[in-house]
């Protein structure tokens, strides 16, 4: 069976190369492998848990430079730091509103329930832009300031016009399923970790198909091991296409009307 393959979480970083360019051309290369149309790209050359604001605008700038290159094949997510908030909403505007991303991509520098994300949330929704942020749930700790999704069930309830991507569904994803589950603003992402049978599944019987996202968190994950998530999952072939592409298309839909990119 073929579908189309749209993969809401990429990086730059754990790919050869010299130059953002040079390292979107080989993830393509390891995409079309495997037969996935479009990559959303998040960060630049090298990561910072903790980033500064010319930290955050250099690595801005890397992905920027990565994705006009491809504009037919990647779409790029500002990265931002909560903790400077003026910054961060400075390269929102930037990347988001007077460049071409479509999107925002929180790590780990604050719990995401802190109130300092309020505005940051507020004119991504504004822009119509998808948020991004990681959340984990670890048996031996979460770093300093690394958000759950049960920090991110608190952020979204705040921002219910705001659409949020629960990156890695924290891990230990029947946890974070059921907490992201009374927020249909909140959408689970698969992407990071081992393969394991069930996680897809499950997202797909507690949430519903249309709120789950297939990603790959490559290049620190092989998009093979990521997609059987979905290829080995008992669940329909409709709601096989709507992880594989027909969520994130329907989601960046808005965002993409206005910038006049037709999908």
């Amino acid at each position: 069976m073929n579908y189309e393959i749209w993969d809401v979480h990429t990086h730059l970083a754990g790919v050869p190369g010299t130059t953002p360019e040079e390292r979107l051309a080989k993830l393509l290369q390891y995409a079309d492998r495997v037969g996935i149309a479009r990559l959303c790209v998040m960060m630049g050359l090298k990561w910072n848990y903790d980033p500064t604001p010319e930290f955050m605008r250099k690595s801005n700038d890397e992905a920027l430079q990565a994705v006009r290159k491809f504009p037919d094949r990647a779409f790029g997510f500002v990265y931002v730091n909560p903790k400077h908030t003026q910054a961060s909403l400075d390269e929102l505007n930037r990347c988001v509103r007077d460049g071409p991303m479509v999107g925002v991509k929180l790590w780990c520098a604050l719990h995401c329930n802190d109130p300092l994300l309020d505005p940051i949330v507020a004119r991504a929704a504004e822009l119509k832009a998808i948020v991004a942020q990681h959340c984990w749930i670890k048996i031996t700790g979460n770093l300093p300031g690394e958000s759950t999704p049960m920090d991110m069930a608190e952020l979204a309830a705040r921002h219910p016009k705001a659409t949020f991507s629960c990156i890695h569904t924290g891990g230990d994803w029947e946890r974070g399923i059921r907490a992201i589950r009374p927020h249909p603003n909140v959408y689970a992402d698969i992407n990071g970790g081992d393969p394991t049978a069930g996680f897809t599944g499950m997202a797909v019987r507690e949430l519903g198909a249309e709120r789950v996202l297939y990603g790959s968190d490559a290049g620190y994950r092989s998009f093979a091991s990521q997609l059987a998530k979905v290829h080995g999952a008992e669940i329909p072939d409709t709601a096989k296409r709507l992880i594989f592409a027909g969520n994130t298309k329907r989601l960046l839909r808005p965002i993409l009307n206005e910038k006049g990119i037709k999908v």
